[in-house]
């Protein structure tokens, strides 16, 4: 589980390999990943929009943005939390992915939550030491 807090929202994350809808003899690798965004601040925020930076094993960069996450923008009380699943796929067996989402208020205006870097490993991934 990877964990990054930004002004007492904490973001975990928990990245899964998906054997059976990866193809690996086609160069395709499938990964899940669960999200919980656990509001710890005293007042109630709302998600408006994520950015992510995937990262594949050839050094390839994607950025996505977009309004929500699984097409909704949750409000998340003091004490409460969200959680969704989504997926990602790549080309390579492995890579990374880290972000932010852009949250908001009642009293002042958007800010960037991290959401931490996190390492999508498949089994055909070629391990090294440094």
């Amino acid at each position: 589980m990877y964990e990054a807090q930004t002004r007492g929202i904490l973001v975990r994350v928990k990245p899964a390999y998906i054997e059976d809808r990866s193809t690996p003899d086609e160069g395709y690798f499938f990964w899940a990943y669960t999200v919980d965004i656990v509001n710890e601040s005293l007042e109630p925020v709302q998600l408006l929009s994520r950015h992510w930076r995937i990262t594949d094993a050839g050094g390839r960069t994607e950025e996505v943005r977009g309004p929500g996450v699984v097409g909704q923008t949750p409000l998340i009380g003091p004490g409460e939390s969200f959680t969704y699943t989504s997926g990602c796929p790549l080309k390579t067996p492995s890579g990374i992915m880290s972000g932010t989402y852009q949250v908001t208020t009642q009293h002042g205006p958007a800010f960037s939550v991290k959401i931490p870097a996190f390492s999508l490993d498949s089994p055909y991934a070629i391990r090294s030491l440094n």
